[in-house]
């Protein structure tokens, strides 16, 4: 028997972009993103991609108030940056909260969200995310509990 997958989902899963791949230096060991040529803390090329964690805790947030076109039906727009598990920083959105239940030190994980649309029919661009976790400890913790 052989199982076939959407083809929205084979594209989706296919792209990079679309799940939480970083790079880690060979040289340093130190992983990033978004990805880029050279490792920004020492300037080495050698950089594989890795599959980032999807689990994390804000470590600050802003709210924007004011927003660019393309973005006003989400206005106010909470942008935090999450400490992964494994460390790595990442700026994003955080959605499916209220800019006043977003808090410093809130488990959020990784969620694949419509980020802005070039006009009324124009493409649509989707991007990470993050959301309140599901479960407030780390991903081990919930398993061990279960």
């Amino acid at each position: 028997m052989t199982l076939r997958m959407s083809p929205v989902r084979v594209w989706r899963e296919r792209i990079p972009r679309y799940r939480l791949v970083g790079r880690e230096c060979k040289k340093c060991g130190r992983r990033h993103y978004p990805p880029r040529p050279a490792c920004p803390h020492c300037g080495s090329r050698e950089l594989v991609d890795v599959e980032l964690p999807q689990t994390g805790t804000v470590e600050t947030y802003t709210v924007i108030y004011t927003v660019m076109d393309g973005f006003r039906d989400r206005a106010p727009l909470v942008i935090a940056l999450v400490k992964l598990d494994d460390g790595t920083r990442v700026l994003a959105p955080i959605t499916d909260a209220e800019p006043g239940e977003v808090k410093t030190g809130m488990r959020v994980e990784a969620v694949l969200r419509r980020i802005r649309r070039d006009g009324e029919h124009g493409v649509i661009a989707y991007g990470v995310a993050f959301r309140p976790a599901l479960f407030s400890g780390r991903k081990a913790d919930s398993q061990q509990q279960a």
